[in-house]
């Protein structure tokens, strides 16, 4: 190893110090030494815990802790889905269309609901979707219903709010990969012959591919994890297993059953990755340099 290249790791490795103190202390020892440590104990007595594995075998026992998990993994599987159907053409439109100046509008267009919090865009689809909102009244001053219609508390509401939540993050990833794409191979493919369909099946999907899956694990992971929107969107029956953890945590208090589903979470969440990663054919390493 050349000095340059010694002295360039170095350099790395010191610009990146902070940020790996940062993430040790405060994300990783914390959740290793508090949070799995107490999923790994159950209460004896007044005060006493011994090690157990109690916390992890409720969730298999009791239906309603893996029924609410594959719950919250089929609708966030579905809104990984239905993000990346409305993120593409926006995305192939911002790379590939869109020039110059549009090409920024459209981009600060994207980031610019992202400028509030998740609470005030979440209270902004209850004010749309409730009984006596705008939806509803449209609806009724269009003759289209004849009574004031509750559109909140439902799947679909969920699926949307979750949608809307992450859709920016779907659309970065594919304008990334989208852009790297050379016009010419779409020419060619044209002048052989080639249909529209075929070409987006052939060229621009498989280009795009790296894009698709980072896209989509960072829209599944948060969407699995969210517990804002599927609380206030789905109300008190929503079901989402981040509402378990909660319920373990702060109504329940307690904290081992709480920290055993966390990690359930975890560990659950990456398995279904890692089986997209093995079906669509992708590696970890080259979908996280899109």
């Amino acid at each position: 190893m050349s000095d340059a290249t010694a002295y360039r790791r170095w350099m790395l490795g010191l610009l990146l110090a902070p940020a790996l103190l940062w993430l040790v202390g405060l994300v990783i020892l914390p959740h290793v030494e508090l949070l799995l440590l107490l999923s790994l104990q159950a209460r004896v007595g007044p005060g006493e815990y011994a090690a157990s594995l109690d916390q992890y075998r409720t969730f298999v026992d009791e239906p309603l802790y893996w029924n609410t998990f594959v719950r919250t993994a089929v609708i966030s599987v579905l809104a990984t889905g239905l993000t990346l159907l409305l993120a593409f053409p926006a995305a192939w439109y911002i790379a590939k269309v869109a020039r110059g100046r549009l090409k920024m509008v459209l981009l600060v267009l994207c980031l610019l609901p992202f400028w509030v919090s998740e609470m005030v865009r979440t209270l902004g689809w209850l004010i749309l979707l409730r009984e006596t909102g705008v939806v509803s009244s449209l609806l009724q001053a269009l003759g289209l219903a004849s009574q004031p219609v509750e559109l909140l508390y439902h799947d679909a509401t969920i699926l949307v709010g979750l949608v809307y939540a992450s859709l920016l993050f779907m659309v970065i990833p594919l304008v990334n990969s989208l852009e790297s794409l050379d016009d010419s191979l779409i020419e060619a493919a044209y002048d052989l012959g080639g249909s529209t369909a075929n070409i987006v099946r052939r060229i621009v999907i498989p280009h795009a591919a790296p894009g698709i899956a980072a896209g989509s694990i960072v829209v599944f992971m948060l969407c699995l994890g969210n517990y804002l929107t599927p609380t206030l969107l789905g109300g008190k029956n929503s079901l989402w297993f981040t509402e378990q953890i909660y319920t373990q945590f702060i109504t329940r208090f307690n904290w081992n059953q709480g920290a055993a589903f966390g990690f359930l979470l975890l560990f659950l969440s990456s398995l279904l990755v890692w089986a997209g990663l093995k079906l669509t054919g992708q590696r970890f390493g080259a979908v996280m340099k899109t």
